[in-house]
C-alpha cells in the first residue's frame, strides 16, 4: 500500500487524518479546505519544519452529508432556483438541524470550550488546482463564551451562515463562468480552534496572513518571481484577504516597499485598525489603532518593530516620547531587521509544500514573536494561472494613448473589444451613492458579457471600504477583459499594488488583466482629456459612463509597461 503522503495532491485522501481523531461528523465529503489541511499534516511529519510550524491543535469536520439533510429536512430544494440571497439566509436561519447532528455539535463544544472558535468553509470545488472559489464563501468567528445554550446557538448559527454562503452571488458568478451550477457543490465546514491569545479580554494573534510560493504579479522586476510574496496585518488576518490595508513582502527583496518609501506613501498603505473577539461581550470587533495604541505598546514587545508615528510627513519611531498631533500606524518598518526568523519560516514553508504538492501554493497562517511560533490555518494549491509569452507594445501615437501604467504589470492582451466602462473619479464620492455604483456596474456587467470590455475606475476595485474604491463584488465585473485602477493624489484614490488578496486570485484565474495606473506620475498617462470630450453613453448613475468604439489593452511584465489604446 501506497503511504498517503506520497500520493499526489490530487488523488490525496484527506479523510483518514480526520476518522482516526475522531474529529469527522458525518459520512459526505470534506472539501477543499479540509483536504488541504489533512495534507499538510501528513506532509509536516517527518519533516524538518515539525517542530517550528504548528497547525490547530484540533480540527473539527461537518462532512457535507449535514449539509444535504439540512435541505431535505427544511424541504430547501426551490433555493437553487431562487435569486434573492436574502430569502435563502431567511430560509436557512429558520431551518432545523437533527437532534444527532446537535449532539455532535455539543461535543464539538465540550472539547472546544476554552477557546473562541473559526467556523471556516470547505466545500466540494473550493481550492482545486483549477479553481479557488478564494473569498466567495464565508467564515465566521464564535467567541465560544456565556452559558451553553448560547455557545450552541452561535455554533449553529455560524454554521448555518456558512452553508447558506453558497448562494452567495459571487459564488454563483464564479461556479457559472467555469460551467458549474448549484446542484454540482456541496458545503463541507471546518470548525477549530481560533488561533491566538486573550490580551485581557481581546483575543487575536499577533500576526496573521497569507503566504503564495510564487509571485505573478510584481512591482519591481528586482522581484525574484520564484520565492513567493507575504501579506499579512496585525490581529485577525482578515484585512489580508480582502481588499484592506495590509503589509506585503516580497521575499526575495523584504525591504523593498511596492508603494515606496516616502513617509506619505507608506501611510497611505498602512493599517490603522485590527480585528479581535471581545470575550467579555462576545463579539468580533474592529478596534482603532489611535485609542488602542498604549494597549498594544503594553502587550507586545515586538510592537516597536509594527507601529511608527506618523505626523508633520515625517515617521517616527513608536518608542519615542509621544507628540500631541502624530498619528499610530502599523507600517511594519523594522520587522524584516529584527525579526528575520519570520520570513526566513514564511520561505522554508512556502518551498516546502510546493515541493511537496507539486504546484505553487497558498497558506493562512498567524505568527507570534516572542515565541517564534508559526501556525498554518490553511493550504492550498495557488490556482493554476500561466503567463502568456512577451508581450510587444505597439508603438502608437500618444494622443492614441488613453492610460499607460508601468507598476504591477504582467503579461497579457485584450486585442479589439468595443467597449471602455469608466467611474469617473472626480464624481465619485461626491454622492452617497457608492453601492449603487456598484450595483449599477453589474448590470453593465451583465449586459457586455462576452466582449471583455474595460473596467476603469477609481482607486481599488472591489474595496470593502468604499472610500477605497467601488465596493463592486466579483459577479459585478466578472466579464471584463482588463481591470484599470486610477491613482488620483487629490482624491486620496490609490491602486492595490500588493498581490496576495482573494481578489487577485479570481483576475488570475480567469484571465481578467490589471493595470494599476498614477495620474500626474511620469511614465504613467491618464488621458483626461480624452475621457472628458468623447461622447459616451451615460450609465444608470451619474458616475458611470460606457464608451463605445475599438481599444486594446498591450501588457508587458518584462519591461513593466501597460497601455490602453484607441485603435
Amino acid at each position: 500500500m501506497v503511504p498517503n503522503r506520497w500520493i499526489p495532491y490530487k488523488d490525496f485522501d484527506g479523510r483518514p487524518n480526520y476518522e482516526s481523531r475522531n474529529w469527522l461528523i458525518g459520512k459526505g465529503e470534506i472539501g477543499g479546505k479540509g483536504k488541504g489541511l489533512s495534507f499538510a499534516f501528513d506532509h509536516l511529519q517527518g519533516s524538518d519544519l515539525v517542530e517550528e510550524v504548528k497547525l490547530p491543535s484540533v480540527t473539527y469536520v461537518i462532512t457535507t452529508e449535514p449539509f444535504h439533510d439540512f435541505l431535505d429536512d427544511n424541504n430547501l430544494d426551490w433555493i437553487h432556483d431562487e435569486p434573492d440571497l436574502e430569502k435563502i439566509i431567511l430560509a436557512f436561519s429558520q431551518g432545523r438541524m437533527r437532534e444527532s447532528f446537535l449532539s455532535d455539535l455539543e461535543r464539538v463544544l465540550q472539547s472546544l470550550y476554552d477557546t473562541p472558535l473559526a467556523i471556516r468553509s470547505s466545500s466540494l470545488l473550493e481550492d482545486s488546482h483549477l479553481l479557488s472559489f478564494a473569498g466567495k464563501y464565508f467564515t465566521t468567528f464564535a467567541a465560544n463564551v456565556f452559558d451553553m445554550e448560547w455557545r450552541r446557538r452561535e455554533l449553529s448559527d455560524g454554521i448555518k451562515t456558512v452553508w447558506a454562503s453558497l448562494y452567495n452571488h459571487a459564488a454563483r458568478a464564479y461556479r457559472a463562468k467555469h460551467g458549474f451550477t448549484d446542484r454540482d457543490e456541496a458545503m463541507a465546514v471546518l470548525v477549530q480552534p481560533l488561533i491566538g491569545r486573550d490580551h485581557e479580554g481581546l483575543y487575536y494573534p499577533e500576526l496573521a496572513g497569507t503566504i503564495f510560493s510564487r509571485v505573478y504579479r510584481r512591482p519591481s522586476p528586482r522581484i525574484n518571481k520564484e520565492q513567493g510574496v507575504i501579506r499579512f496585518c496585525f490581529g485577525l488576518g482578515t484585512r489580508t484577504v480582502d481588499r484592506s490595508l495590509a503589509r506585503v513582502i516580497y521575499l526575495s527583496h523584504p525591504n523593498l516597499r511596492p508603494e515606496g518609501n516616502l513617509a506619505r506613501e507608506v501611510v497611505r498603505y498602512s493599517q490603522s485598525s485590527f480585528d479581535y473577539v471581545d470575550l467579555e461581550f462576545g463579539a468580533f470587533v474592529s478596534g482603532d489603532l489611535k485609542s488602542l495604541f498604549p494597549f498594544v505598546m503594553e502587550h507586545h514587545k515586538a510592537a516597536t518593530s509594527f507601529i511608527e508615528l506618523f505626523g508633520d510627513n515625517i515617521l517616527y519611531w513608536a518608542g519615542s516620547k509621544p507628540m500631541i498631533h502624530t498619528t499610530p500606524l502599523f507600517t511594519f518598518g523594522d520587522l524584516p531587521t529584527r525579526y528575520p526568523h519570520f520570513l526566513e519560516t514564511a520561505k522554508r514553508i512556502s518551498k516546502h509544500f510546493e515541493k511537496e504538492m507539486g504546484i505553487p501554493v497558498d497558506m493562512e497562517f498567524t505568527y507570534e514573536t516572542q515565541e517564534k511560533k508559526m501556525t498554518l490555518v490553511q493550504l492550498r494549491p495557488l490556482s493554476s494561472y500561466e503567463e502568456m509569452a512577451s508581450v510587444k507594445i505597439p508603438q502608437v501615437p500618444e494622443e492614441k494613448i488613453l492610460l499607460k501604467g508601468s507598476r504591477m504589470v504582467s503579461n497579457g492582451i485584450v486585442e479589439s473589444t468595443p467597449y471602455l466602462v469608466y467611474v469617473d473619479p472626480f464624481r465619485y464620492g461626491n454622492r452617497d451613492n457608492y453601492f449603487k455604483i456598484a450595483r449599477a456596474l453589474g448590470k453593465v456587467n451583465d449586459r457586455l458579457k462576452g466582449t471583455r470590455y474595460v473596467l476603469i475606475g477609481p482607486g481599488r476595485w472591489g474595496s470593502v471600504n468604499p472610500d477605497l474604491g467601488v465596493p463592486v463584488d466579483y459577479a459585478e465585473l466578472c466579464n471584463c477583459g482588463c481591470m484599470v485602477e486610477l491613482g488620483i493624489v487629490e482624491k486620496h484614490f490609490t491602486p492595490e499594488l500588493s498581490y496576495g488578496t482573494h481578489f487577485f486570485l479570481d483576475l488570475d484565474v480567469d484571465n481578467i488583466l490589471y493595470l494599476p495606473v498614477f495620474a500626474g506620475e511620469k511614465p504613467d498617462i491618464f488621458n483626461r482629456e480624452w475621457f472628458d470630450n468623447t461622447p459616451y453613453e451615460k450609465g444608470a448613475e451619474e458616475e458611470i459612463r460606457v464608451y463605445k468604439g475599438n481599444f486594446s489593452v498591450f501588457l508587458n511584465g518584462e519591461t513593466e509597461e501597460g497601455i490602453v489604446i484607441e485603435n
